[in-house]
């Protein structure tokens, strides 16, 4: 087994896993952990189709390089905000769920009383 073949298959683990986490767990703070390594399967992926094609003999590439770079960047900034909105969502409500029952009707009374 090469090492192109290993990295390609912990790279799909990790979309595997990260997709399963995104999916099936509810709380806000492991679906973007989950996201987050997705994210690296997919960064990892992109390291073995680049490592692929320099190890054919073909010229290198530095696209999927500076792709990774990139997205990693963004990656975390995009962790960076979705944890702050996760935390200004636990100050704000003091739970760091959202609700998944209807939403609560306005009572019709109290337009009333401060009138």
């Amino acid at each position: 087994m090469s090492a192109e073949t290993l990295y390609g298959l912990c790279a799909a683990a990790l979309v595997g896993l990260g997709l399963f986490g995104s999916i099936v767990d509810p709380q806000p703070l492991r679906k973007i952990l989950a996201f987050n390594l997705l994210g690296g399967g997919v960064f990892l992926l992109f390291g073995v189709i680049a490592r692929r094609g320099a190890a054919a003999g073909m010229a290198a590439d530095p696209v999927p390089q500076a792709m990774v770079i990139t997205g990693i960047v963004v990656a975390f900034s995009a962790t960076a905000l979705a944890v702050t909105l996760l935390l200004r969502l636990f100050e704000t409500t003091g739970q760091a769920t959202l609700r998944t029952g209807a939403p609560a009707r306005p009572d019709p009374d109290s337009d009333r009383a401060g009138s």
